[in-house]
């Protein structure tokens, strides 16, 4: 109940905020409009306002506003408040600013969420410096080696961890050309993400050049009783160095009832330390409480907004670029997400706290925004190609023309939307079950 909820203030605003864009610039342009619905299909809730009537209908998968004399079938009178009797100009107002108000609302509540600060680790923005590769690791394969400096990905230049996990993220399965520099030489390596979580993000198995610290030890637990301290930074654990809090966690629990030899660093010295965990249930615990090296992010307003362009600006260009990766085939299409994929993690975010739910839609309401601009019939960019192109021929189509294109803009819609609910079912173990070619 708590995933669908999320899913419907989720999609209920982003559709909301989209389509009143639409209303908003008709109105202003005196151009009447008819209905203004939240969702598809018939009529759950509906009150009339003048000439316009507000409903709420049954699929609540998108809304449309309907304006008058908005298509060459629907009656006209060559009145001045149909939609079709302004100029091209006008109507192309009309169309953008869905979109627009859907790039604008991503940016105000990124900007909220900025302003809100946070622990963010100390490496996300630095240099991606290799501080350690995975065991059996597509990168342990590639030769990449601790101390290498990743420079490119597919070509393209990576200055922080960030680029590098936004670039082989977008690349599972793929062979991509990794560019680094190992002892002042350029070199070039070719690494195949592999894919990771049910979204199958890709991932090369390299680590910063970072260590857990223990935040805490609890009194009486073996972690007080071995020796050690809050603020001793784990090094290693038996030998095997650790870089993350998660790698010491499972370090440490698949040893219980065993012995371990801890290498820490306190005060500048390296100190050894033997603990062992207590078994307990199928795991071993020290009863201590691990961190990893962060600092605090703490904008202003007018920072946070900045901050906030700057990002969507940023994750724009990612989109753009992972949609020409689907033509090229650098991105896999299951990568793509549905509303079952956007449902489940509405309910996720939901969970984890309402900064992690406006993110999420931040983050959708950019992507919406931009798909729309695509120059698809049937999506608002596609309207306005069609304007553009009757624009430079200096002619209107005719109406079987435009039903030809509209109808192919549906047709390529349609494909993307069996792709995507294809990909969302196949994350849902039960029915993945039930396909054979995917066991």
């Amino acid at each position: 109940m708590n995933t669908l909820l999320a899913f419907l203030f989720v999609l209920g605003v982003l559709v909301f905020v989209h389509e009143l864009g639409h209303f908003l610039a008709a109105r202003r342009l005196g151009v009447r409009v008819l209905t203004f619905s939240l969702g598809f299909g018939p009529k759950l809730l509906k009150i009339r306002r003048g000439d316009t009537e507000y409903c709420v209908s049954a699929i609540p998968l998108g809304g449309y506003v309907k304006m008058a004399g908005e298509n060459p079938d629907d009656p006209r009178t060559g009145r001045p408040d149909e939609f079709l009797s302004r100029t091209k100009w006008e109507r192309f107002q009309i169309l953008i600013m869905g979109p627009v108000m859907n790039v604008v609302l991503a940016v105000v509540v990124m900007a909220v969420v900025l302003a809100q600060g946070a622990e963010v680790p100390v490496y996300q923005d630095q240099p991606p410096v290799i501080g350690a590769v995975a065991a059996g690791s597509p990168a342990e394969r590639a030769g990449i080696q601790r101390g290498d400096r990743i420079v490119s990905v597919a070509g393209d230049q990576v200055e922080t961890w960030d680029d590098l996990f936004i670039a082989i993220g977008t690349r599972a399965d793929r062979d991509v050309a990794v560019g680094l520099v190992r002892n002042g030489q350029m070199q070039t390596v070719s690494v195949r993400p592999q894919p990771e979580t049910r979204y199958e993000i890709g991932n090369i198995g390299v680590l910063p050049d970072i260590n857990p610290i223990v935040a805490s030890v609890i009194a009486g637990e073996p972690a007080e009783r071995a020796g050690l301290k809050a603020g001793d930074v784990v090094l290693a654990v038996n030998g095997e160095r650790m870089v993350t809090r998660t790698q010491l966690i499972e370090a440490i629990s698949r040893n219980g009832g065993q012995e371990i030899e801890l290498t820490v660093r306190r005060e500048g010295q390296d100190v050894r330390i033997g603990a062992t965990p207590e078994q307990r249930g199928d795991r071993g615990m020290l009863g201590l409480y691990v961190t990893e090296p962060t600092r605090r992010f703490d904008p202003n307003a007018f920072e946070a907004i900045q901050l906030s362009i700057e990002r969507n600006i940023e994750f724009s260009g990612l989109i753009f670029k992972t949609l020409g990766g689907l033509f090229v085939g650098d991105t896999s299409p299951r990568q793509l997400m549905g509303p079952v994929a956007i449902a489940q993690l509405s309910g996720e975010s939901a969970q984890a706290g309402w900064i992690a739910l406006f993110t999420l839609m931040a983050s959708i309401s950019l992507n919406l925004g931009l798909l729309n601009l695509l120059p698809i019939p049937v999506l608002d960019g596609g309207h306005i190609l069609i304007m553009a192109v009757e624009g430079i021929a200096r002619r209107d189509f005719s109406m079987a023309v435009k039903e030809k294109m509209l109808l192919a803009g549906f047709v390529l819609l349609m494909m993307l939307m069996v792709t995507v609910i294809y990909n969302d079912l196949t994350r849902i173990s039960w029915i993945e079950r039930l396909m054979p070619w995917r066991n």
